[in-house]
Order: C-alpha cells, then sequence, then structure tokens
C-alpha cells in the first residue's frame, strides 16, 4: 500500500512537472509559430497548432527591413551585454574581495553605503548620469552606453558575502608562497570561485541585454541601436508586420536562452554558497 501510494505520489508530480513545463513553453511556441507564419494564418479566425506553410524566408526578411537594423542591434546589444559582464565582475568581485579580507577600518562603512545605493530610485541618479554622459560627448556610443553601468553594487554585496565563507586556509598557503593579495585574488580565488562568478555573471548579462531606458535615451542614432530600441520601434510603426514583430522577438531571446542553459547549474550553486551572516 506504502509503495502504490509512492509511485503515485511521483507519477502526480510528474504530470504536474509536465503541465508546468507546456505552459512555460506556450510564449516561445507563439513566438515561432507566428514569426514563421504569414499574416493571413496570424489573423485567421481559426486557429491552427501549425501554419498552413512554414515561412523560412521570413527570417532574411527580418535581416533585410531598411527600417529595422537587426544585424546591427543584435551586435550592439551583445557588445554591450558581455563588456558590462566582463566589466561588472571584475569591479565587483575585486570590490568585494578588498571588503571581505583585506583589513580596513572603515571597511563596514564602505559596505552600508554600498548597500545604501540599492535604495536609491534609478529615476533619482537618471538624469545627472545623462547629464554627465553628454557632457562628455558619449551620446550614441558603446562609451556612453557602456562604462555608466558597469558597477553594481548587488553583485559586490554577493561576492562580499561569497568571499567571507571562501576558505582562508588557501590564502594562507598562497601567501606562504609570497603572494599578495592581487595575485592571491588572481591566481586563487578566482579559479576556486568559478560558480559564483558564473551566476553573478548571468544575471547580469541578462540584465544588460535586457535594458531599455538606458540605452534608448543615450543610443540616439539608428547604428547605436540595442536589440530591445530596435524591438520598440513595432510599438510606434503605423502598420506592424506582425510575423516580423514575433520573429524579432524570438531572435532577441535566442541569446539569454542559451546562457542560461550553458550556465543554469551555476546559478543556484553561486547563490548558495553566498550567505548573510558575517
Amino acid at each position: 500500500m506504502d509503495q502504490a501510494l509512492i509511485r503515485a505520489g511521483r507519477a502526480l508530480r510528474l504530470v504536474l512537472l509536465i503541465v508546468l513545463a507546456l505552459l512555460f513553453l506556450i510564449p516561445f511556441y507563439l513566438l515561432l509559430r507566428n514569426g514563421l507564419a504569414t499574416e493571413a494564418d496570424i489573423t485567421a479566425p481559426d486557429w491552427t497548432f501549425f501554419p498552413r506553410s512554414l515561412r523560412w524566408d521570413n527570417i532574411g526578411e527580418l535581416f533585410a527591413d531598411p527600417n529595422l537594423p537587426m544585424a546591427r542591434s543584435l551586435l550592439n546589444s551583445s557588445v554591450i551585454a558581455v563588456a558590462t559582464t566582463l566589466g561588472t565582475l571584475l569591479l565587483a568581485s575585486l570590490a568585494g574581495y578588498g571588503l571581505a579580507r583585506i583589513p580596513y577600518r572603515h571597511a563596514n562603512a564602505v559596505f552600508y553605503a554600498i548597500l545604501g545605493t540599492l535604495m536609491v530610485p534609478a529615476a533619482v541618479t537618471f538624469v545627472p548620469s545623462f547629464v554627465l554622459v553628454s557632457s562628455l560627448g558619449w551620446i550614441s556610443t558603446l562609451r556612453g552606453l557602456i562604462i555608466p553601468t558597469l558597477f553594481s553594487a548587488f553583485a559586490c554585496f554577493i561576492f562580499r558575502q561569497y568571499f567571507l565563507g571562501f576558505p582562508r586556509e588557501l590564502e594562507d598557503a598562497a601567501r606562504v608562497d609570497g603572494l599578495g593579495y592581487w595575485r592571491t585574488y588572481w591566481r586563487v580565488v578566482v579559479p576556486n570561485s568559478r560558480p559564483v562568478f558564473a551566476a553573478v555573471g548571468t544575471i547580469v548579462f541578462i540584465g544588460a541585454w535586457n535594458a531599455f531606458l538606458w540605452p534608448l535615451v543615450i543610443g540616439q542614432d539608428r547604428e547605436a541601436w540595442t536589440v530591445q530600441v530596435a524591438l520598440s520601434t513595432f510599438t510606434t510603426a503605423q502598420n506592424v508586420n506582425l510575423h516580423e514583430l514575433f520573429l524579432a522577438a524570438a531572435v532577441s531571446i535566442l541569446p539569454l536562452v542559451l546562457v542560461f542553459f550553458l550556465l543554469q547549474r551555476y546559478i543556484v550553486a553561486g547563490v548558495e554558497r553566498t550567505g548573510i551572516d558575517d
């Protein structure tokens, strides 16, 4: 009887997981289904699971659209997301390691000041940041899109909490070998902290890829558009090409899906090891 209940419970959980997975995949199905369909199939009153014919030439049409610089926008988003991720990982990990390991009597005060910035609404700093970037002549440049977003207080917090629990024995052994703080960080700490780097890097990459307001204001020229800004042009167009809209949305999320599936196993492992205790 107990074994039957256990098997029934497992079957119920399996069915529930399958239903939830199918619900999760519905938006992706709609993007692909409508992106490879004709306008008539999308707006037809009778819904079909698959369009009457899959139009793969819609992909070429999307990238050939003179009103939508899709290829350039994807390139800009890729450069911005990768540069922002690498820069944030370097700066935030150095700050977190310094706050966790380097003796300094004001370290806690600096740490709490960094945490305090998390409570400042982004709207408060948006205008001063724009004025500064404009005065430097960085409008519609990759510098203006990347540099102001490089440091993340949240990433610094995660790294600091992780490094507080990092084995001191490894660092002590490195110092016995004559390594200073920098070489200890680079040769010992970083190679043994891949899960937290992957977890924070994934979060930062997704945030940088999905950023909209800052790229919209700074990237004023078409050549500086990111993919999110390019997608927003569909909402202002008088005649919306529906299959292009769905296909562009599908193409824009493809890098995020790939990054997530490649690094998903590190996300939970990295966050679990951060802790919240000093």
